[in-house]
C-alpha cells in the first residue's frame, strides 16, 4: 500500500492524475493534469459537457445524432467544414490586428499595406462564403430532419392497434407531431453549432490570447467558473418548467379538438363559458411557463454581461500599463484584446445552450418515448398472407378482456357461416362489437383463436385480413374532401361509374345529385356540412364500393329514417349474396333476413336460428322482440 501510495505522489508531481475509487475501473489508467494556469479555462469551456453527463441525456443525444447524420452526413459534413472555416477565419481577424498595429505605428513599412489589405479581404470573404454555406445546409438539413421525423412518428402511430388510440389522448399525439420534431432539429442544431463552431471559435481566440499575452488570459480564465456557477444555479428549474409547458400545449389542442367537434353540444348546454375557462387557463398556462423560462434564459445574460464587462475591463487596465510602462508591442496586445471581445459571443451562446438544450431534450425524450412504444398489435415475423376460401369464420375457445375490465369472452365458441348473413344481437355489454374488433384483428384474444377458413388470422399479415373486410360503423367517419373522394376510398382504383353504383345500392345517389356540386360538394369537417342520415349512407356506399369478401354492420342503419332503412335492406339482400355477412342491430326489424341470428347474453352466444325460429323458442330472443313491439 505504501508502495502504491508514493508511486501515484511521484506521478502526480510529473502532472499525472492517478484516478482512485470504484469508478477507476472503467477509466485510462492516467489522465493528465493541465498546466495550472489553464485550469480555469478548462473549466469555462466544461460546462456544455456537464448535460452530457446524464446517462439519460447521453443515450437521447446520441441516438439522435447517429440518426440523423447517418443519412444526412453530406449536408451536416458541409455545415462542420464551413463553421470550422468560420472559426478559423475569426481567429485570423483577431490575428491580423497584431500586423496591421504593428506595421502601421511602429514599423511603418508602406511596402507591406497592400499585403495585410488583400489579407483582411481575404479572410471577411471566407468568413462571408463559410456563414452562407454553414446556413443553407443547417436549414435544408435542419428541414429535412424535422419531415423526417414527423413521418416517422405518423408511420409508428399507424402502427399502432387500437389498445393505443384508447390510451392515448389526440392532442398528446398532435403535440408530439409537431411539437417534438421541431425539438429533435433545435437540439441537433445547438449541437453541432455548439462543438463544430461556438467551441473551436472560442479554442482559436484563446490560443490568440495565450500566445500573444498567456499573464492576461489568467484574467479572463478566473471569470468563466464564477459565470458557470451562476449559469448552472438557473439550469435547475429549466427542465421541470419545459416539461410543464408541453403539456400545457397538449391541454390547448385537447379543448380546441372537444370545442369544434362538440360544439352542438357545447352550444346547447351553455358551455362556452365552462369551455373558455378551461382554455383561458390552458393558454395561460403555457404563457406563465414560456416567461420562466425566457426570465431563466435572460438570466444568463446580465452574468455574463457583467463578468465579461470586469474582465475586459481588467484586461484593457493591465495591457495599458504594459504598453506605457513595460514597453509591450502594442500588436500584441491589440490582437489580444481583439481576441478576447471576439470570444464574448461565442462563450456567451455556450453558457447559455445547456439551457436550450435542457428546453428541447424534453421534446426528443417525448418523441423517442412513443418511438419506442411497444406495439398494442404486432404482425408476427413469419406472418403470410390468409388463403382464399368461402368465408366461413370461426371462434375457438377465444378469451378475451379489455384493459383493466373485467372478461367480455371465457372460452367462446362461435361458428359464423361463410357466403351467409348472420346478425348479432343482445343487451348492450353482451359482446356484439368486440366480435367484429375480433374479426378486424384490432384486437388479439388472450387466449384462443379466431380462424377464417381454418386459417388463424393473428399468423396472418395484418393487410390480407383487411383487405378481406368492409366495415360500416355506427359512429359514421368522413374524411376531409368530397363525397367521390370519400366514397372511392372504399376502393381507391374505382372508376366513377363504380362510385356512382355504389351511391345508388346505398340510396344516397339522389340526395348526392340534389346538391349543388354533387358529387364534388365538401363534406366538411368529419362531414359536418351533411345530416347524420345522408353521412351513414356514403359510408354504406364506401363499404358497398370495396366489395369485400366480408362485410360487417356495426348498427349500420342506426341514422336511416324507416323509408331509407327499407331501401337500404333491399339494396343489402344483393349486396351479400354469396358474401360473408355480420350485422349489429338493436333494431330487430332490420335483421329479419339474417340466414342465422346469434343472441348473446354477458358474453355467451345462448341462442342460434333464424328469426322465426327464435320466436317460437320463447327465450331471450322473443322478449328482446316483445319489448320492441312494445307501446
Amino acid at each position: 500500500m505504501a508502495q502504491k501510495t508514493a508511486c501515484r505522489s511521484r506521478l502526480f508531481q510529473r502532472g499525472w492524475k492517478v484516478p482512485s475509487g470504484r469508478n477507476s475501473l472503467y477509466k485510462p489508467p492516467f489522465v493528465p493534469v493541465a498546466n495550472p494556469k489553464f485550469v480555469s479555462a478548462r473549466h469555462g469551456i466544461s460546462h456544455l459537457f456537464r448535460f452530457f453527463r446524464s446517462t439519460e441525456n447521453q443515450r437521447l443525444i446520441a441516438r439522435l445524432v447517429r440518426e440523423s447524420f447517418r443519412e444526412h452526413k453530406f449536408g451536416y459534413g458541409a455545415a462542420i467544414a464551413s463553421m470550422l472555416v468560420v472559426a478559423a477565419t475569426t481567429g485570423a481577424s483577431a490575428w491580423i490586428l497584431r500586423e496591421i498595429t504593428n506595421e502601421f505605428v511602429i514599423y511603418k513599412r508602406v511596402e507591406r499595406v497592400n499585403w495585410i489589405a488583400a489579407a483582411v479581404a481575404a479572410i471577411f470573404v471566407a468568413k462571408g462564403i463559410a456563414n452562407f454555406v454553414q446556413a443553407y445546409f443547417m436549414s435544408r438539413v435542419g428541414n429535412s430532419i424535422i419531415a423526417e421525423r414527423q413521418r416517422k412518428i405518423y408511420d409508428r402511430i399507424l402502427e399502432q392497434g387500437i389498445e393505443f388510440y384508447h390510451s392515448t389522448s389526440s392532442s398528446d399525439l398532435i403535440t408530439r407531431m409537431t411539437n417534438n420534431a421541431q425539438a429533435a432539429r433545435s437540439v441537433l442544431d445547438l449541437v453541432v453549432t455548439s462543438y463544430a463552431r461556438d467551441l473551436v471559435t472560442l479554442v482559436v481566440l484563446v490560443g490568440v490570447m495565450v500566445w500573444q499575452q498567456p499573464a492576461l488570459s489568467l484574467i479572463c480564465f478566473v471569470v468563466g467558473p464564477v459565470a458557470i456557477y451562476g449559469v448552472n444555479r438557473i439550469l435547475k428549474r429549466v427542465r421541470k418548467i419545459a416539461a410543464q409547458e408541453f403539456r400545457s400545449l397538449g391541454q390547448i389542442v385537447q379543448v380546441m379538438q372537444e370545442t369544434a367537434i362538440g360544439v352542438r353540444v357545447v352550444k346547447s348546454f351553455g358551455l362556452e363559458g365552462a369551455m373558455r375557462k378551461r382554455m383561458y387557463k390552458a393558454v395561460s398556462d403555457v404563457e406563465n411557463r414560456a416567461n420562466n423560462i425566457a426570465t431563466l434564459e435572460a438570466a444568463t445574460s446580465p452574468v455574463m454581461e457583467t463578468l465579461a464587462g470586469l474582465a475586459i475591463s481588467g484586461a484593457i487596465l493591465v495591457s495599458g500599463l504594459l504598453v506605457l510602462q513595460g514597453g509591450q508591442m502594442p500588436g500584441n496586445i491589440m490582437a489580444f484584446i481583439a481576441a478576447l471581445l471576439l470570444a464574448y459571443e461565442p462563450a456567451k451562446r455556450l453558457a447559455r445552450v445547456r439551457i436550450s438544450l435542457e428546453t428541447g431534450i424534453v421534446g426528443v425524450r417525448m418523441m423517442f418515448q412513443l418511438a419506442d412504444r411497444p406495439l398494442t398489435l404486432a404482425e408476427k415475423p413469419d406472418a403470410e398472407p390468409l388463403r382464399p376460401g368461402p368465408g366461413e369464420i370461426r371462434f375457438d375457445n377465444v378469451s378475451f378482456a379489455y384493459p383493466e375490465s373485467p372478461p367480455v369472452f371465457d372460452g367462446l365458441d362461435l361458428t359464423l357461416a361463410g357466403g351467409k348473413m348472420t346478425a348479432l344481437v343482445g343487451p348492450s355489454g353482451s359482446g356484439k362489437s368486440t366480435i367484429l374488433n375480433l374479426i378486424m384483428r384490432m384486437y388479439d384474444p388472450q387466449s384462443g383463436k379466431v380462424l377464417f377458413d381454418g386459417q388463424d388470422i393473428s399468423c396472418a399479415t395484418i393487410a390480407s385480413v383487411r383487405e378481406k373486410i368492409a366495415y360500416v360503423s355506427q359512429d359514421t367517419f368522413l374524411f376531409a374532401g368530397t363525397i367521390m373522394h370519400n366514397i372511392r376510398l372504399g376502393r381507391q382504383d374505382a372508376t366513377d361509374d363504380e362510385v356512382i353504383s355504389a351511391a345508388r345500392a346505398a340510396n344516397a345517389h339522389d340526395f348526392i345529385t340534389s346538391l349543388a356540386k354533387g358529387y364534388e360538394t365538401d363534406v366538411g369537417e368529419n362531414g359536418a356540412l351533411l345530416s347524420g342520415g345522408q353521412r351513414q349512407r356514403i359510408s354504406i356506399a364506401r363499404a358497398m364500393l370495396r366489395s369485400a369478401e366480408i362485410l360487417l354492420l356495426d348498427e349500420a342503419t342506426s341514422a336511416l329514417d324507416a323509408e331509407s332503412e327499407a331501401l337500404f335492406r333491399d339494396a343489402l339482400q344483393q349486396l351479400t349474396v354469396g358474401r360473408t355477412t355480420i350485422v349489429i342491430a338493436h333494431r330487430l326489424s332490420t335483421v329479419h333476413q339474417a340466414d342465422t341470428i346469434v343472441v348473446l347474453e354477458a358474453g355467451k352466444a345462448v341462442e342460434s336460428g333464424p328469426h322465426k325460429t327464435l320466436l317460437k323458442q320463447g327465450g331471450l330472443y322473443q322478449k328482446l322482440y316483445e319489448y320492441q313491439l312494445m307501446p
